[in-house]
């Protein structure tokens, strides 16, 4: 059951040919027949007068299925399945009628299953036998698309490393015969990478990288065909969509935060972050080494600086993105040696005062709006902003020991110092 767009990710001769035997099969068996990849995306569906529940008509009109709807196909039996198998009525997930399915396996490899629908009756022997052919052939389909794809997809890594070249003659050929081969659109493109972070530093397992390919991968083929090209590396995966279309640009981010959802999902871990980070649009495919690099530094910042969120625009970085150009070392000698001794100071009131002293900096010293942000007396502010300067030896109505702390806080939250 298909999203938004990932129809255009297959041929259309796959498309034809599916669509031909789903046809035919159902004429044969005057039933509903419908035909999913193996990740439950709609391929191709005949018409039919009988009645459907509504992850049917969602499959056919919004072409989406909850992850939920996935686990259940599979629990039911489809992930070992080598004949017909049934999935049960499951009325919480609008499952209201019964599948019978036929898996699509090519040399024991699952690429999709047919279905029929219970409520039309049993399936005898002699149609089983039709489904088995049915089976058979999609099988071949699917199998050859695979091939076809995999070639393309080979070709298309080997360009994605020659855009992201250092070498300026190979990013423009790169990026020419993307255009010349069908397999990028030109015009302005934008970088987006996307990783994953264990929340205890843990060491990445090949599912958590698979589950970050797959992310992205359902990113890209929720927009406009031959519109992006993807690259999986060891720690990130990278994705440079062109936006010629204007509706590229328009929906990019929300399709983002779903892929996002979805690396999380695949992950099935609990203490595990997602990150991603948007480059700025470069004007053609062979500039957009540059969009890459922001894309990974706002993800790498987005990493230890929280406050800006998982899903962060090069742009929105500000000073951060000043800062993260310089090595950690230098950022860490540059840290005001009072605000050192404030991070270290060892009292229970510690994290308060250092709220209360990056409140403070972030309303340029403005009493008010500071007691209102952290909902505190005046006299309580006044309070910590004493012992603040008593710890820092700074002087809080000074301009330069003000700009001082407050850079050395973005530095510490850069470092992950607090």
């Amino acid at each position: 059951m298909l999203q938004n767009g990932e129809r255009g990710s297959y041929s259309s001769t796959m498309a034809g040919e599916l669509q031909h035997l789903v046809d035919t099969t159902g004429r044969r068996l005057d039933r509903s027949v419908a035909i999913d990849d193996a990740q439950i995306r709609l391929l191709a569906y005949n018409s039919h007068d009988s009645a459907v529940d509504s992850v049917r008509m969602n499959s056919v009109l919004q072409r989406n299925v909850s992850r939920e709807i996935v686990d259940f196909i599979y629990a039911s039996g489809g992930r070992e399945a080598l004949d017909l198998f049934t999935v049960p009525v499951n009325e919480e997930l609008g499952l209201t009628l019964g599948r019978v399915g036929m898996p699509i396996r090519y040399r024991n490899a699952l690429l999709g299953f047919v279905w029929l629908l219970t409520s039309e009756g049993e399936v005898d022997e002699d149609q089983a036998e039709v489904l088995r052919r049915t089976a058979d052939a999609a099988a071949m389909i699917l199998h050859r698309e695979q091939l076809l794809d995999e070639l393309s997809r080979s070709r298309e890594r080997e360009l994605t490393r020659d855009v992201l070249s250092g070498e300026r003659s190979l990013r423009e050929d790169a990026a020419s015969r993307l255009a010349d081969e069908g397999l990028m659109a030109a015009g302005p493109a934008v970088a987006v990478t996307m990783l994953l972070r264990p929340v205890h530093r843990s060491t990445l397992t090949e599912r958590d990288r698979l589950s970050v390919a797959v992310g992205v991968d359902q990113l890209r083929r929720r927009l406009p065909r031959n519109s992006a090209i993807q690259l999986d590396r060891p720690d990130h995966s990278l994705l440079i969509v062109s936006v010629a279309e204007r509706s590229t640009q328009t929906h990019l981010d929300s399709l983002i935060v779903a892929a996002r959802e979805r690396v999380l999902s695949e992950s099935g871990r609990q203490n595990i972050e997602c990150w991603v980070g948007i480059g700025e649009l470069r004007t053609s495919v062979a500039d957009v080494r540059e969009s890459y690099e922001e894309s990974r530094r706002s993800a790498d910042v987005a990493q230890v600086v929280k406050v800006l969120g998982n899903v962060v625009h090069y742009r929105d970085l500000g000073v951060y993105g000043l800062l993260a150009e310089l090595s950690e070392d230098r950022l860490e000698n540059s840290i005001h040696s009072g605000l050192q001794s404030l991070l270290s100071h060892e009292d229970s009131k510690s994290e308060a005062l250092l709220a209360t002293l990056e409140s403070f900096l972030d309303n340029a010293g403005d009493v008010k709006r500071t007691s209102e942000a952290l909902c505190v007396h005046r006299g309580s502010l006044y309070y910590r902003l004493r012992r603040i300067q008593e710890i820092t030896r700074a002087d809080l109505a000074n301009g330069d020991d003000r700009l001082a702390l407050h850079l050395s806080l973005k530095v510490a939250r850069l470092l992950d110092l607090r």
